[in-house]
């Protein structure tokens, strides 16, 4: 699978998307760059499948990626996944604003998706 480097090393660039993860999980949204954006949606992506799967595995799984952050997991496991239920993907929407003034990135919001048909 390709993946973008965002000019950081290998520890920063997975810390950095945990944080960010973990940010759209607890806020519900985020403003970053587009390409941040992008990479993270996968993460969130794969968070909330692993809360709909609801193994102890899937658990574990979700706790070592967001830093053993036990209220983030919990959160996703208790209202994110039954949220999602009858969802099959695509947890998160990306909205785009204007550019960042000093070098021109295009800046974006990503937002978990309400679900609107019950």
């Amino acid at each position: 699978m390709a993946y973008r480097k965002l000019g950081r090393t290998n520890k920063h660039r997975r810390s950095m998307l945990a944080n960010l993860t973990k940010e759209v999980i607890n806020n519900g949204k985020i403003e970053t760059t587009e390409t941040r954006a992008k990479e993270v949606r996968k993460f969130v992506d794969k968070m909330i499948s692993y809360g709909k799967d609801g193994s102890l595995v899937a658990r574990r799984k979700a706790l070592a990626f967001l830093h053993n952050d036990s209220r983030t997991v919990s959160k996703v496991f208790d209202e994110l996944a039954p949220k999602y239920a009858n969802r099959n993907g695509g947890y998160t929407r990306i909205l785009k604003l204007s550019e960042r003034r000093g070098d021109d990135a295009l800046m974006v919001i990503l937002e978990l998706v309400e679900e609107d048909n019950k």
